[in-house]
């Protein structure tokens, strides 16, 4: 038997992912007149949320304009300063470029999720 609003996660974690994908897909490419989600960088389905003891993980997974695109890094401090001002609950965050779409996503990846660099970057 399933505890008490278990049944409910599911739908809640779908409310907070659309949540943030609200936030992220108006923010406008660095180099482009258009949005994130008009270039296909981020959508829907690359926002997943989870519950861990009383905190929500986001995770995103961004798919830069091409595979040498020298503004990636930037596109994931981004995303994470719209999120870290703008989600109004508690959580982590990790954003990663989505696998094989980039040249150097192993060190932008490390670059976006680490808090010093992050500081730096800033």
């Amino acid at each position: 038997m399933q505890p008490p609003g278990a049944a409910q996660q599911p739908r809640i974690m779908e409310e907070k992912a659309l949540e943030v994908y609200d936030l992220i897909r108006t923010i406008r490419d660095p180099e482009k007149p258009n949005t994130l989600e008009e270039l296909e960088v981020v959508s829907e389905s690359c926002v997943e949320v989870q519950e861990i003891n009383e905190e929500y993980l986001v995770i995103i997974r961004f798919t830069p304009t091409v595979p040498h695109c020298s503004l990636a890094t930037l596109i994931g401090l981004c995303l994470r300063v719209k999120l870290q001002r703008c989600l109004p609950f508690k959580h982590n965050l990790e954003i990663y470029i989505s696998e094989g779409t980039h040249s150097t996503e192993e060190d932008i990846n490390k670059q976006i999720n680490d808090k010093q660099r992050v500081a730096n970057g800033l």
